[in-house]
């Protein structure tokens, strides 16, 4: 069972663009000493090119040869976005194995060679970090680049801001739910794992790309869409609801029903209301009659 990292708050904003993880070569602090083997008397040869190349997902220095299909591209997201899209065939589809890259290709000098961070030919930094498990380069330093043993990949956002859960993904007293990203967004349908797009932990421990739940607040959609748990505190919400019901007459009133609370799972027998059925136990009003 795979995991993944993640951010050390309550209710955890997670971005999981999967990224590379090296060798800083250059960070503004060093002087004279060595860095990698180089002295730092090369750090222009190094530095040549840095942010100028690459594509919509990466700033690199090299582009890559496709195991799978012998094709060059700049990263594995131009791969599958070419490769595996709705205008393939879908007997032609598939994904670039990443861990199977053994080419690059210099985008300085056009030198193909074995997957490095130093060009053999210029002598160019593809990558100020660099992962050699991933095959991944990438001169963006500031997305704070680090590999995750326990998921098998990279992440950004710093390693000392995240956790590595082995069962669920989220720490102490938390809603535990084995594999939570190891599943498609409820509404794109987007594998979690290895989206390049920031993902919210819901406080029921479900996962939801941040975008699609920014839309689903939007349109007043405030339950998860796979335990219709509530996404965010509603309790104002629920008073205001207090005071609305209360200035309306109802038609019903010996009749009685019961209902299953969508919070806490508690069995209520409530008064009928066209409108909305509160909770005996937790007050709230996303419930549903059973």
């Amino acid at each position: 069972m795979g995991a993944m990292d993640v951010q050390l708050e309550s209710v955890a904003k997670l971005n999981v663009e999967v990224l590379a993880q090296g060798s800083l070569l250059f960070d503004g602090n060093h002087t004279a000493q060595k860095i990698n083997g180089f002295n730092t008397d090369d750090r222009e040869r190094f530095e040549k090119g840095s942010m100028k190349y690459g594509c919509a997902h990466y700033r690199r220095r090299c582009r890559i040869r496709a195991p799978c299909c012998n094709e060059i591209f700049d990263c594995r997201h131009c791969h599958n976005e070419a490769k595996n899209s709705i205008g393939i065939d879908t007997m032609r589809r598939h994904e670039i194995p990443r861990h199977e890259v053994q080419q690059v290709i210099c985008s300085l000098c056009g030198t193909e060679q074995e997957v490095r961070q130093i060009c053999i030919n210029c002598g160019v930094c593809m990558g100020k970090y660099f992962c050699e498990v991933c095959k991944l380069f990438d001169d963006d330093v500031s997305k704070q680049q680090y590999h995750c043993h326990g998921c098998g990949i990279c992440r950004i956002g710093g390693r000392e801001n995240f956790f590595h859960c082995s069962k669920c993904v989220l720490k102490n007293s938390h809603s535990c739910v084995e594999g939570a990203m190891h599943h498609d967004c409820p509404i794109c349908f987007e594998y979690l794992f290895e989206s390049t797009n920031d993902v919210s932990v819901l406080p029921c421990g479900h996962t939801i790309h941040e975008n699609c739940l920014k839309e689903m607040e939007e349109h007043c959609q405030f339950s998860c869409p796979l335990c219709s748990k509530s996404v965010c505190d509603m309790s104002k919400a629920w008073e205001r609801l207090d005071m609305e019901l209360a200035s309306l007459s109802d038609s019903c009133d010996n009749k009685m029903v019961r209902i299953l609370c969508n919070d806490c799972g508690a069995v209520s027998e409530v008064q009928f209301h066209l409108i909305a059925h509160k909770c005996q136990n937790c007050k709230s009003y996303n419930t549903r009659q059973i």
